[in-house]
């Protein structure tokens, strides 16, 4: 049906969304919605640094791709009035692209380095410095007549992103004043943005149909903004433009989005598990060559979502189909086959 098994639920913004992305976004603190406990913490740092009129500690946001992490970023730079410079770990190559960047900052401003547990590590040592010290340390010349210079830098709050913490280097992660994990969404959160974007994007909505978005979003508010997308083209072209509980189900029905948000690809994963490993264990990599799909997006896409709602297990010999997910797995293929009767008859 798709071009990619994991185009609705892929990490990545897909191409033409970036517009929808950014007009969907909060830009304050008091608009975001879900993670309390993070705003909380924010929000008491955010002061500190206005009333002492200092720039923000350097802040680690974790936790899955779509979860709001960018959008945190560009929050605390707009509560803290300053400017943002984003960036991300692949993309600074070399130190001096780092020092290009960081020479180019305003005093306060914010720094944001996406996927920053991949930034290369001759980058990394050059910005230790420049995160305890404000300052860069450059060699000019080689050999013997090579000399260090150290260039004093604007003071700046480095904002960094990562979907896997435990890849960080530890030097890296103790320079972070506030570190803040970010957590999939509960349905009443998730029900609440997907109003909240349907009356930003002029799209008529009841509650009953937002709940059940919400429901099938897999706890993450990219996904529920991109499937509130998909069915309000479906229902502009099988319904009367409205979104309520048949047309969302009919519609998340025909992406092959099942009612815990599962897609085609998270089946599969569970499937070819049961089927050709007896449940588990079985390596990532026999999975993902098994399957047809690259390794990282398995580990960062699929897998968190699975090992949140209980449907696999992590173990140390490999991965572990529960007894959740063997009742998921029935159920749908029970499903299946019944319709796939009921339209043979």
């Amino acid at each position: 049906m798709f071009e990619r098994e994991n185009e609705i639920v892929g990490s990545r913004i897909n191409e033409g969304e970036e517009d929808l992305e950014l007009s969907l976004r909060p830009q304050r603190l008091s608009q975001y919605i879900g993670q309390t406990k993070v705003k909380e913490v924010l929000k008491i740092f955010i002061e500190s640094a206005k009333m002492r009129n200092q720039p923000l500690d350097h802040v680690l946001l974790s936790g899955p791709p779509g979860l709001g992490k960018t959008t945190l970023a560009n929050i605390i730079s707009n509560e803290m009035g300053v400017n943002i410079r984003v960036t991300s770990g692949p993309a600074i190559e070399r130190p001096g692209d780092l020092a290009a960047i960081l020479t180019n900052l305003n005093e306060n401003d914010v720094l944001f380095i996406d996927e920053i547990h991949r930034i290369n590590k001759n980058v990394e040592e050059v910005l230790y410095p420049a995160l305890e010290d404000f300052a860069l340390d450059i060699i000019i010349g080689k050999g013997p007549s090579a000399r260090s210079i150290r260039l004093d830098l604007p003071k700046f709050t480095l904002i960094g992103a990562t979907t896997r913490s435990g890849m960080l280097a530890s030097p890296l992660r103790d320079r972070f004043g506030v570190m803040c994990n970010l957590d999939f969404y509960d349905t009443k959160d998730l029900k609440e943005i997907v109003l909240r974007s349907a009356g930003i994007i002029n799209i008529e909505i009841n509650d009953q149909g937002a709940e059940e978005i919400s429901r099938r979003s897999r706890g993450t508010p990219r996904i529920a903004n991109r499937l509130l997308k998909r069915v309000r083209d479906y229902a502009i072209v099988k319904g009367n433009g409205a979104i309520d509980t048949a047309t969302a189900d009919s519609a998340l029905r025909m992406f092959e989005i099942d009612e815990k948000g599962l897609d085609r690809l998270d089946r599969k994963i569970l499937n070819t598990i049961i089927e050709f490993y007896k449940g588990g264990p079985v390596g990532l990599e026999t999975i993902a060559a098994s399957i047809g799909e690259e390794k990282g997006t398995i580990e960062d896409v699929y897998e968190p979502y699975l090992l949140q709602i209980g449907y696999l297990n992590r173990t140390p010999r490999g991965r572990v189909v529960t007894e959740l997910g063997y009742r998921h797995v029935n159920k749908i293929k029970k499903h299946t086959d019944q319709m796939t009767i009921d339209m043979e008859g």
